[in-house]
């Protein structure tokens, strides 16, 4: 991974945000620490370590293969307090915050 890790970055050179130094050269995205720059550059290199043994998906992360499984299992660990409904996802759950909230954070420009 070393070789392919400088061929697609430009490690040790100072991105135009000092915040986030280690930057893809094949995407140009920037990362403040050099294992998430590591982490990312498996998406480009097609490193997928990570296999279902139910349906042998593969991916780059761990965290995906987690979420993935819900898909076989059923889990939904992220409850709505305010009724019955449940989500896979964090993110699902607050969207879903919005029908109880009344909250519309996207609006029409037209």
């Amino acid at each position: 991974m070393d070789h392919e890790l400088k061929v697609y970055s430009n490690i040790g050179e100072m991105s135009h945000r000092d915040d986030k130094p280690y930057q893809c050269i094949q995407c140009n995205k920037n990362f403040s620490q050099k294992r998430n720059l590591q982490q990312h550059l498996k998406i480009h290199l097609g490193v997928r370590p990570f296999e279902c043994v139910q349906c042998y998906m593969s991916f780059s992360r761990k965290t995906d293969l987690i979420m993935h499984m819900r898909t076989h299992t059923g889990e939904k660990p992220f409850q709505c307090s305010k009724c019955d409904m449940a989500f896979t996802k964090m993110y699902n759950l607050i969207n879903h915050m919005s029908i109880h909230t009344g909250e519309k954070p996207f609006q029409c420009s037209q």
